[in-house]
């Protein structure tokens, strides 16, 4: 291999280096939009434009952290050119790779993490293979490792995930005990100073991170700026008071700068901090480059510069803004991270993203019982006091969902807070960390103390919790293995085996693109099950049958698929309608949730409406219910390598399906077109499902008593055909109840059904 094959190696990583940006702004966007995303303190395109700015004032001070992919983990003068380039091209493989498929499950983890255990993978694989060659005992790996820098990463990293939950969990308690949620009422009194303290410390944070690695800020400077921490705090606090006064004199909310600046500094301490997580590596392999081809012999020298300090160029850093900048603006999957973040920390009960587990049921229940033993020793009237200070009833709850936010400023201010707090004082202790831990852990903090996670929502956002945390490890887990594979492969296969490389890592990534966008459109199903507004009673009742032709459609269509894959002994249709039976059942639940907010308008207008609409939640259930068991035992059945159904048996069921199908469609038709009807048409379908199904019995009788048919074909068979009459019967009853609702509704409101 020549010195032109090294070449094309660093143009790769060069090429590489956009995709990097890519996948990694992609991730870390929820780090600072969480808050003001999840407060709505401004229009998107104004938090989008406060945090592009936020991205290009940190990458100019970015800097000093390239420093960590040139020597921060391994040694460099015990390696070559051409092992380094190796090493390099391993990691950002890796990196692409293992953030694309975060990013594709909505999953926030850390570039940090991520890229110190890639370089310590590859550079373990690289030494070893060093070793091995030179016969020399596998021991002395160690010599070629950083470990005492590798070790007070990893340790910093870990610590600072404690840290920043508890110190979420108390200042949020701390300020909601002080503010409470009816905030509006109480910031004229102590607004100005809690604010000053909330805005002193992001001004305290900005010029911290800016400070750090600046290529701006000389070392003098930046130095005088963290020695000198109290002196800036005692003259910016009493000024910062001030006009926030001011602000309130001019009926200002003052959460609103406060979250708007935060969101500005968390994002300028993104790109400082996190931008060597994604050029870092390209460039040092730029470097590595440069010194061997100023060698006399380029291929075997050791890369003794790379240990020196290295400019880096500002204009390079400039372009990567840009890139990072266009990333955050149409990047979607930016937002399914974020909104994964969002969403466990919402104030209200919503959808829930995350099942319950185990762990997380062990959790609550630990928790609450903790606190159980808290309430037995306190006081009543303490217990009322705090009751009152922590209810959100006074939250503006005339606002309709569609534009509420998923929690209120005060938390989002906190968020943003603490955050800089944490990062800024570790950043001038020297104490690595990781942004994305030290953001996530403090909003789950705030959550917490927030009650945000109530006795309805608890388990399933622990759970999102755990998850989240448990991906962290993952993350490492994967990074040290997959880089250290591919450093293998690299080493001995070359042209080849990076081509491989090449073409598995396209094909992965097309992969994960098809999967994301499955899981969006399954997400997107959540928004048609949604009722927005319930202002309007016949609307809100209207949009509870709407919403049910929605789920007649689907079942219809999936109970359709699901027959056929069963008469096809087809696997994957059956697997396919399977996985939806978890979905249907959560849109019942939406809908279900969306009958209970129609009947407490009901009450709170004081009208009647009949009593039969609140059945439709038993009579939506058992629609649910009867899908599930057919595809469930279809599928159960294929997959078990049972014998298939008879093809008399199969002809019959074709009939049962036709008719179960047809009835479906009418009933969806009627409400999707929101027209009052009679029921005989379907009503004389299910008296022939009825006497088709008599008859197939006799027939079957026979089958059973001639020994042609056995069990779990006898037992598979007579499901299908009594939960096909099951479902046709829960359809005339929604019928029944639909006619009744809206002709009563439409006597009390003149609500136009036609």
């Amino acid at each position: 291999m020549g010195i032109e094959f090294f070449l094309g190696i660093v143009i790769l990583l060069g090429c590489f280096t956009v995709f990097n940006l890519v996948v990694g702004v992609s991730n870390d966007a929820a780090n600072f939009l969480n808050s003001s995303i999840g407060s709505r303190v401004a229009p998107r395109h104004i938090i989008m434009i406060i945090a592009s700015l936020g991205i290009l004032a940190g990458v100019t001070f970015s800097g000093g952290m390239m420093e960590v992919a040139r020597k921060g983990i391994f040694h460099p003068h015990l390696f070559t050119m051409p092992e380094l380039t190796f090493i390099f091209l391993a990691v950002i493989l890796t990196n692409i790779l293992l953030l694309d498929l975060f990013n594709t499950y909505g999953l926030p983890t850390s570039t940090t993490v991520s890229i110190v255990f890639e370089l310590l993978g590859a550079a373990v694989a690289a030494s070893v293979i060093k070793i091995l060659n030179a016969g020399n005992d596998i021991s002395t790996v160690i010599d070629y490792i950083n470990t005492s820098k590798a070790a007070a990463i990893i340790f910093g990293i870990l610590f600072s995930v404690a840290v920043a939950f508890i110190c979420g969990t108390i200042a949020q308690f701390l300020s909601r005990l002080l503010f409470t949620f009816d905030y509006m009422k109480r910031i004229r009194r102590y607004g100005a100073i809690w604010g000053s303290i909330a805005l002193s410390m992001i001004t305290y944070f900005i010029l911290v991170k800016g400070a750090k690695g600046s290529s701006i800020i000389s070392p003098e400077n930046a130095q005088w700026i963290i020695s000198h921490t109290f002196q800036i705090f005692i003259i910016i606090i009493p000024i910062l008071a001030l006009i926030l006064q001011v602000l309130l004199m001019m009926k200002i909310n003052i959460f609103k700068p406060i979250v708007l600046m935060g969101t500005f500094a968390l994002a300028m301490a993104f790109a400082a901090n996190d931008l060597v997580n994604f050029i870092g590596v390209p460039m040092a392999g730029f470097h590595a480059y440069q010194a061997a081809t100023s060698s006399d012999a380029p291929l075997t020298v050791t890369m003794d510069a790379l240990g020196k300090k290295v400019p880096t160029e500002t204009y390079l850093l400039l372009v990567a803004g840009f890139v990072m900048v266009v990333t955050l603006w149409i990047s979607r999957k930016a937002r399914t991270v974020t909104e994964t973040e969002i969403s466990l920390g919402q104030q209200d009960e919503g959808e829930e993203r995350f099942d319950s587990s185990f762990m997380s049921r062990f959790i609550v229940t630990s928790i609450r019982s903790f606190f159980d033993v808290i309430e037995k020793y306190t006081p009543g009237r303490i217990q009322s006091w705090f009751t009152n200070r922590f209810s959100p009833q006074n939250y503006d709850t005339e606002t309709d969902q569609e534009n509420r936010p998923k929690f209120d400023l005060l938390r989002a201010s906190v968020n943003l807070m603490v955050a800089s707090a944490v990062i800024s004082y570790a950043t001038s202790q020297k104490l690595p960390l990781s942004t994305t831990y030290v953001t996530f852990m403090v909003a789950m903090g705030a959550s917490f103390a927030d009650r945000a996670w109530g006795r309805e929502s608890a388990v399933y956002r622990v759970t999102g919790m755990l998850t989240v945390i448990g991906g962290w490890f993952t993350t490492a887990l994967l990074a040290f293995t997959i880089s250290a594979c591919f450093t293998v492969i690299i080493f001995y296969g070359e042209a080849i085996g990076i081509f491989a490389l090449l073409i598995i890592g396209a094909l992965i990534i097309r992969k994960n693109r098809k999967v994301h966008i499955k899981r969006r459109e399954s997400l997107a199903g959540d928004d048609i099950f949604n009722l927005k507004k319930v202002t309007d009673l016949s609307d809100t009742i209207y949009t509870t049958f709407e919403h049910m032709s929605h789920l007649i459609r689907i079942l219809r269509d999936s109970l359709d698929k699901a027959l056929e894959g069963l008469f096809l002994q087809n696997k994957h249709i059956l697997g396919e309608e399977k996985n939806k039976s978890n979905k249907l059942q959560r849109w019942s639940k939406i809908i279900t949730a969306n009958i209970f907010k129609a009947m407490r308008l009901m009450q709170k207008e004081d009208m009647q409406v009949s009593y039969k609409y609140g059945q439709t939640i038993r009579r939506l259930q058992k629609l649910v219910d009867g899908h599930r068991d057919i595809v469930m035992r279809s599928h159960d059945h294929i997959n078990n390598h049972h014998k298939g159904l008879l093809d008399v048996q199969v002809e019959e069921l074709r009939q049962v399906k036709a008719i179960l199908i047809d009835i479906l469609s009418e009933v969806e038709l009627i409400i999707s077109r929101r027209q009052l009807e009679k029921t005989d048409k379907i009503e004389a379908k299910a008296k022939e499902l009825r006497q088709l199904a008599q008859r197939f019995h006799e027939v079957q009788l026979e089958r059973i008593r001639n020994g042609e048919s056995k069990t779990r074909l006898n037992i598979l068979y007579y499901s299908i055909i009594g939960n096909a009459m099951m479902l046709t019967k829960q359809n005339l009853k929604l019928l029944e109840i639909y006619n009744e609702s809206f002709g009563q509704v439409d006597q009390l409101t003149e609500f136009d059904l036609d």
